[in-house]
């Protein structure tokens, strides 16, 4: 969607509405065509040209471009840095500027069902498509893996690599997941920059992220290689956390400790800086105290609440149908810009959960008077201690997690919604079995 700054003001002459900008969508310019599912289950988001059945989508799903005049005389100042170009999330497709070679195999771990699956993954893509293949280290530790002698020359052409000690994230052109919606997540934490496109096959407990089958992964794989597939852009949280330096931090091989590149860790006079990728959540809990957690909650540099409770969840629209679901907050659409502040269990009955823009930044800080320390984690992970003069920064990252949809962003949401969430089931009401008189 682009927004033309061109046709912004009305024509000076009084009466004339020549120049006003329309939009085609406002103004019933478009074609509408009745909406329904499609019933194939397909990785390309365009139904086929000759097929009557299948829905071909008319809309942004943006929505239409606002009209900048209102009225005969006023209209939007014009701001040359205000001009944004959009594209439509329902357009949104792979493609690779050259083939990809290297791809990323990221398995659930303690999860004996997943063998298989995974040695015939990783012989399909080895054998077959002539691809480099990254697992981490731990996964080729399975004694399931490391006895099998059929699997080791296969074993042998696989690059390995250790969680906080190897930087891939310039190595991976795709990502396959074969888990739940935790093997997604672990492979956001993995790239703090760019993400290379994420395939996630539904081998897990909940796989709400997950939307693809294993049976057939051989053609669904092969589609993915072809630069056939739909897309939708899972924004992410960029996180910076501001500590007062109160010890020494190790590093090791360019890598601190709690999982941090030493590039993104940064010393201030007595302030220690680490920043973080977040896809679902970044929690402020009141941790093992008994007291309530008392938290100060800044948007853009104005205290806009205090939350005195267990906590607060700061959500991105992917992570809404999580720990903010279960908290009591709506569910959005990934591709709705937004962040999602729920509180966790407030000692207050007026305290709803608000929804903000996604280009806001956020701050959490202590208050003055909090009684005790706050816990901080990002998507359950990297959890640390929050203490008077510490401070968490958040705002939606540049850098979203591109996830390979199983037919369209729009469909394969509402159908993690009633599978996974089995969101709205209710037995259906009954009609009247006597039609009643009409006076």
């Amino acid at each position: 969607m682009e927004m033309s700054r061109e046709k912004l003001c009305a024509s000076k002459a009084e009466g004339s509405s020549d120049s006003a900008y329309h939009c085609s969508a406002c103004h019933g310019d478009e074609e509408w065509g009745s909406r329904g599912r499609a019933k194939s289950r397909s990785l390309s988001a365009s139904p086929a040209l000759g097929s009557t059945k299948e829905f071909r989508r008319t809309r942004s799903l943006h929505g239409p471009c606002p009209v900048t005049t209102f009225g005969p005389k006023a209209c939007m100042l014009q701001n040359p840095k205000t001009i944004m170009h959009i594209q439509d999330p329902a357009s949104q497709r792979l493609t690779w500027n050259k083939p990809p070679k290297s791809v990323l195999v990221i398995k659930k771990i303690r999860d004996a069902s997943l063998l298989q699956p995974f040695k015939e993954l990783c012989m399909y893509l080895t054998e077959e498509n002539n691809m480099i293949v990254y697992v981490e280290k731990k996964v080729l530790e399975d004694p399931a893996i490391a006895n099998d002698e059929n699997f080791g020359p296969v074993k042998k052409k696989f690059c390995t690599f250790r969680e906080d000690y190897d930087d891939i994230s310039n190595q991976i052109d795709f990502i396959i997941c074969l888990g739940g919606d935790g093997t997604l997540l672990y492979a956001s934490s993995l790239f703090q920059g760019s993400v290379p496109p994420v395939m996630a096959f539904h081998l897990g407990s909940l796989g709400f992220l997950t939307p693809f089958n294993f049976e057939n992964f051989q053609s669904q794989v092969t589609q993915v290689i072809e630069g056939n597939a739909a897309l939708v852009l899972r924004s992410r949280l960029k996180v910076k956390v501001v500590k007062e330096h109160r010890e020494k931090t190790t590093v090791q091989n360019g890598i601190e400790e709690n999982g941090v590149v030493s590039a993104n860790l940064e010393k201030e006079v007595g302030k220690q800086i680490m920043q973080y990728q977040v896809l679902n959540e970044v929690v402020v809990d009141r941790g093992p105290s008994s007291y309530l957690s008392n938290v100060d909650v800044f948007l853009d540099g104005h205290l806009i609440t205090t939350v005195q409770g267990d906590g607060v969840i700061v959500s991105t629209p992917t992570g809404s149908t999580a720990y903010a679901a279960a908290a009591g907050a709506s569910m959005i659409h990934p591709n709705v810009p937004a962040i999602m502040i729920t509180p966790i269990c407030p000692h207050s009955l007026s305290f709803r959960p608000i929804v903000v823009p996604a280009g806001v930044e956020l701050k959490i800080m202590l208050s003055p008077d909090a009684r005790n320390t706050a816990w901080v984690s990002f998507d359950g992970r990297k959890r640390q201690e929050i203490c008077h003069g510490d401070s968490i920064s958040i705002t939606t990252s540049c850098y979203p997690l591109p996830s390979i949809c199983f037919r369209e962003p729009v469909s394969d949401w509402f159908e993690s919604l009633a599978e996974c969430l089995h969101w709205n089931v209710r037995k259906k009401q009954n009609n009247f079995a006597v039609e009643e008189e009409e006076f």
